[in-house]
């Protein structure tokens, strides 16, 4: 294997996690390209954030904090966020000299000699004592499976397809999913839309007042208890609820946002409700699933890390099964402000690691 280097630490991953960790790997004096690696699968910078629809602008996403070490500053409210999001982490990767290496497909992560990790990419192999994975889930969309699915003659998307409200003109839509995503594709898409039906699987709960740090931090406590017992992680804005701005108010008074309980099954034409002897169908030309993401890590599998529950056990950001591994972007600290911490705990961790020092359980 003489395409086989070595470093100290590898970080998986250049969205907001990945940057995070980079920034306090350099901070506390780890070299890029000596000591550790970005390697990040997309095209360019930007994360997750680079594939997002041009109708979601800066001023609609989701409580989104700065880079630490930057401040995103005079960002226009009216750009697409995925351009504004783009130049500010590109501004962070070179003022921070993180040297990001793009693209690189991850393949796997495996068991090495002498303790280390081995890290099989589409750029060779890299030998590494500890692994901060910040793959985020951007590459994961999750389909549900209904009875009938496979027969429906119009169009199944997904959020991570969705490009756009016009491509829905003069058709019937059915948004699947109660968190921010399908809110929003509601909103957009029912004005060009000949009919828009809103289905999810719980009743959707509205939140009044700002996501402030306070907020934010509750929330990923709530988050953080179930990765401690090997659970898969709910996202962050499962447990926030849906903030209850003006854009949201004026859907519900309009009936845009009347949320109809989960259909039973998908027909060829449509979705039907089979509610005793009287069943009600719903005809329809797409189904836009706004279903969410699963956490991207397959290439982690070589490792067994997962518990019977089948999430990762974590603590902090550190996976319990294997203390070279850190989890940074994933449940807890999957929210912007999340990973921002995470990524200065888990690089505090592995400073120890590295020291040979026994890390805290």
């Amino acid at each position: 294997m003489n395409n086989t280097r070595e470093v100290e630490a590898v970080v998986t991953g250049a969205g907001q996690a990945g940057l995070s960790s980079a920034y306090h790997l350099r901070r506390t004096g780890f070299e890029p390209d000596r000591d550790f690696v970005v390697l990040d699968h997309s095209p360019g910078p930007g994360g997750a954030w680079q594939y997002r629809w041009p109708s979601l602008t800066y001023g609609k996403v989701h409580g989104m904090h700065s880079l630490p070490g930057m401040e995103l500053t005079d960002a226009d409210p009216a750009r697409p966020s995925a351009e504004v999001v783009r130049e500010y982490f590109d501004r962070y990767e070179r003022t921070f000299d993180l040297r990001v290496r793009r693209p690189v497909d991850v393949r796997a992560v495996r068991e090495g000699d002498d303790g280390r990790l081995l890290v099989e990419t589409s750029d060779g192999i890299w030998s590494t004592r500890a692994l901060i994975n910040a793959t985020g889930t951007w590459d994961r969309p999750f389909w549900p499976r209904y009875p009938g699915q496979e027969t429906f003659r119009g169009r199944q998307l997904h959020t991570a397809q969705y490009a756009g409200p016009e491509e829905f003109t003069g058709q019937r839509v059915v948004v699947v999913g109660g968190g921010a995503s399908g809110t929003q594709h509601l909103l957009e898409v029912a004005p060009y839309a000949a009919a828009t039906t809103w289905v999810t699987r719980r009743p959707p709960v509205f939140r009044e007042g700002p996501f402030d740090q306070e907020t934010g931090r509750a929330a990923v406590a709530l988050v953080e208890e179930r990765v401690r017992q090997g659970l898969p992680p709910r996202s962050v804005v499962s447990v926030t609820g849906l903030p209850l701005n003006d854009a949201i108010r004026q859907g519900l008074a309009d009936g845009v946002l009347d949320r109809q309980r989960m259909f039973d099954r998908i027909t060829p034409d449509g979705v039907e409700w089979t509610d005793g002897r009287h069943g009600r169908h719903i005809a329809a030309d797409v189904i836009l699933w706004a279903t969410g993401f699963r956490a991207a890590l397959d290439h982690l599998t070589p490792l067994r890390l997962r518990e019977p529950g089948g999430g990762i056990r974590v603590e902090g950001t550190r996976a319990i099964a294997d203390p070279r591994v850190h989890l940074v972007g994933y449940g807890p600290s999957a929210s912007t402000i999340g990973a921002n911490r995470a990524g200065r705990a888990a690089v505090r961790d592995i400073r120890r690691l590295l020291a040979e020092e026994p890390v805290a359980a």
